[in-house]
């Protein structure tokens, strides 16, 4: 393992913890003049929506580009971005620093839209119903959420079809040894994830298509079609 890495994943996981009871005190339309909010977003991100995540990258988003270029050495978005692009968007996209399986930072009934994509599934359960339960007094009322998510019919289909360590490898025991925040913890099928939205108020819940649904900007935010559960619902 990186000592390196690994050492800064404990101060990020630290930093989390410790801004865990704060809330945004302004909270101005951001898109299509709504409160729109990406959560758990990594740098999969869209023009004018708040972003919040845990990760080293988010806690530096808008740092000065020479910085953030001694970040992406240390950051595992450089196996997926080039440079120039992980500097871009951390400077053109507004980030909120904040660990959301400890807390959410938005006041009550001051968001449009929730999006989450493949980030609910690195949360412990009971942890994912709580944050649920908090983004629906968070939601306006009508206000609309969207997860995505990795299809655990999906990964059970990969295990009739042979492919046995793909399944455990990619959907179970992803072994991401560069963050602790990076692992799976939980897996959901319709029914599953269905079962905790009630629990938490949810009405009007729904199996959506990729890039289809009431949440703006799908085009740009949704992604991994194949693998991938969307749903939404409303307060």
């Amino acid at each position: 393992m990186n000592l390196t890495r690994y050492a800064i994943d404990n101060i990020v996981v630290f930093l989390g913890f410790a801004c865990r009871g704060r809330k945004l005190s302004s909270m101005k339309p951001t898109v299509h003049g709504k409160v729109c909010v990406n959560l758990g977003c990594g740098l999969a991100v869209a023009p004018g929506w708040i972003n919040v995540d845990a990760s080293l990258s988010a806690l530096f988003g808008g740092a000065p580009e020479q910085l953030l270029k001694v970040l992406y050495r240390l950051s595992g978005a450089n196996r997926y971005y080039s440079r120039d692009d992980y500097c871009r968007l951390l400077r053109e996209h507004r980030f909120v620093f904040h660990d959301l399986a400890r807390s959410l930072p938005f006041p009550d009934k001051s968001v449009d839209f929730f999006f989450s994509s493949h980030f609910f599934e690195h949360l412990f359960r009971a942890d994912a119903a709580r944050l649920l339960r908090k983004m629906r007094g968070a939601l306006k009322d009508g206000g609309v959420i969207r997860l995505a998510v990795p299809d655990l019919a999906f990964a059970v289909a990969l295990y009739g079809s042979g492919e046995k360590r793909r399944m455990l490898e990619d959907y179970f025991f992803v072994e991401d040894l560069s963050s602790y925040l990076a692992r799976h913890k939980y897996m959901y099928d319709f029914e599953l994830l269905s079962a905790v939205l009630i629990d938490a108020g949810y009405r009007d819940i729904r199996r959506c298509e990729f890039q289809e649904g009431a949440v703006p900007d799908l085009k740009q935010l949704d992604n991994r079609p194949q693998e991938t559960l969307f749903i939404e619902a409303r307060r």
